[in-house]
């Protein structure tokens, strides 16, 4: 039974939860606890790295993709219990700066190439899945999935890349602001053995073990399982929301409690 559910986004990033709702949806499912992992942000209404909010605990915490040395590839880590880091706050102020400007050219080059107008303005927060949301809902014919794969998705016409932190400078942000950093969604990678050894390289906390649209056949949960066993690290998952359903996937009470017990005690 999921008893929490420790990956979720919101309007603060490419989420459709406000926190509020979030919270609300949380109690819901029946839920103890619920992380707020917004990309490269971290949710600016929790006054805490854990708050009690009526009985749920609410774990303030960031997504933060990162480039690792030498093949360059592009990963994401979670950082759980952010502490009000200034170092942190300013490299992601730096990253939404950069995200406000790729959004702009992207939205230019879609309104350009759909002859359409998205409605959209670029802002701190703004992802892929927002502009892909309002070319569905814009006179074009394309919707949410072929605006990925047509138009805004990687070597696509109106792609634009984004800057990414580099993974030593990520890893020693999140290590001095997080109480528990760890590898997001292993198997979405396109080398997977290389991010798990991430987690070993730079002596993380936790690997994300459960989440719901790992694939059948690429997904290999022993090895995560066993990498764990192997080098102390934490087990976490959730659904990784970027909708307004949660519980989908995420920690038993078990696997719960190991991770609680490495975050600081929750503000009321």
């Amino acid at each position: 039974m999921v008893v929490a559910d420790l990956h979720a986004h919101t309007t603060v990033s490419d989420g459709t939860f406000t926190l509020d709702t979030l919270i609300s949806t949380a109690r819901t499912a029946g839920l103890d606890a619920v992380a707020v992992t917004d990309h490269d942000r971290i949710h600016p209404e929790l006054e805490a790295p854990v708050v009690d909010r009526d009985g749920l605990t609410v774990v303030r915490g960031i997504e933060l993709r990162v480039e690792t040395d030498g093949d360059g590839e592009r990963v994401d880590l979670l950082g759980y219990g952010v502490d009000d880091d200034p170092d942190l706050r300013a490299e992601c102020d730096r990253l939404q700066a950069d995200r406000r400007e790729r959004g702009r050219r992207i939205i230019e080059r879609v309104e350009e190439r759909l002859g359409v107008d998205l409605g959209l303005e670029p802002r701190a927060g703004l992802g892929r899945p927002h502009i892909a949301r309002a070319i569905d809902e814009s006179e074009a014919d394309c919707d949410y999935e072929g605006a990925f794969s047509d138009l805004i998705g990687h070597d696509a016409p109106c792609y634009v890349p984004r800057s990414v932190t580099p993974v030593e400078r990520g890893v020693d942000l999140l290590r001095d602001a997080c109480a528990v950093v760890g590898l997001a969604h292993p198997f979405r990678y396109d080398d997977p053995s290389r991010a798990l050894g991430l987690c070993v390289e730079h002596d993380l906390d936790a690997v994300e073990r459960f989440y719901p649209y790992a694939d059948g056949v690429a997904d290999d949960p022993e090895t995560v399982e066993e990498l764990a066993r192997e080098h102390d690290l934490l087990l976490t998952g959730g659904t990784d929301a970027h909708g307004e359903e949660l519980a989908v996937d995420g920690l038993d009470a078990q696997r719960w409690n190991a991770v609680r017990e490495r975050l600081p005690e929750a503000r009321g």
